[in-house]
């Protein structure tokens, strides 16, 4: 199937939200489209390029977004939420319109329901539950996680969603095929964000006794 493109500096994941000011002509041209024709579109992470100007050039595997909520600005401007769906795989861009256009197939979730899977979210889940808490500790800014999901594959993109690392790494846990491997990496990628954290909550605590002291200086004459 053809679907309009909506290239960015972020990776969206199937059950995600998201919200997106869409202020360029080409893109209001592309949401109003999709709009009235109740189209999904893509939204892909930007391999070269930027988001606004000349044509970026987008990853292969993206996620389809569904629009939920529309609010329009008297200058033409909109708002908007949309939800992630499905992946897919672009196999041909096109430049047909004033936005970009590719012909894509779907990239299906494989092996969500396998013992490994199971085993794999098992590893995961106490640590996202920790990696929440001390997020929680370091930003200051309360992060409340609701009832975890039993299923691995629900379990898997709320993982990708949660974690706070840069966009090529979003990436590689997008274009994994299937779920045991996209838990897998989450599991590494958690490992290593808990151990930055903890690191920096710990620094934290050091410089908060080394300041606190009698006189409130880090250094006494």
């Amino acid at each position: 199937m053809e679907m309009p493109l909506f290239p960015l500096g972020l990776v969206l994941f199937p059950g995600m939200m998201l919200p997106l000011h869409i202020f360029e002509p080409r893109y209001r041209e592309m949401i109003n489209r999709c709009i009235d024709e109740e189209l999904p579109f893509g939204i892909v992470l930007i391999k070269e390029g930027r988001e606004v100007g000349s044509p970026a050039e987008p990853h292969a595997i993206g996620t389809a977004a569904r629009i939920t909520h529309v609010e329009r600005k008297p200058d033409g401007r909109m708002d908007i939420i949309v939800v992630g769906t499905r992946r897919f795989r672009i196999e041909n861009l096109k430049h047909d319109h004033s936005y970009l256009t590719a012909e894509v197939s779907h990239y299906p979730v494989i092996n969500g329901d396998t013992q490994l899977a199971v085993e794999q979210a098992q590893k995961v889940r106490p640590k996202i539950i920790r990696y929440v808490d001390l997020m929680t500790r370091a930003t200051g800014v309360e992060l409340k996680l609701d009832q975890l999901p039993e299923d691995p594959t629900s379990l898997a993109f709320l993982t990708a969603i949660a974690l706070q690392v840069n966009p090529q790494d979003k990436q590689k846990l997008l274009g994994l095929a299937g779920i045991p491997e996209i838990l897998d990496m989450g599991n590494y990628l958690l490992n290593r964000e808990l151990q930055l954290l903890q690191h920096m909550l710990d620094t934290q605590s050091v410089v908060e006794s080394l300041t606190s002291g009698p006189t409130g200086h880090l250094f006494a004459n």
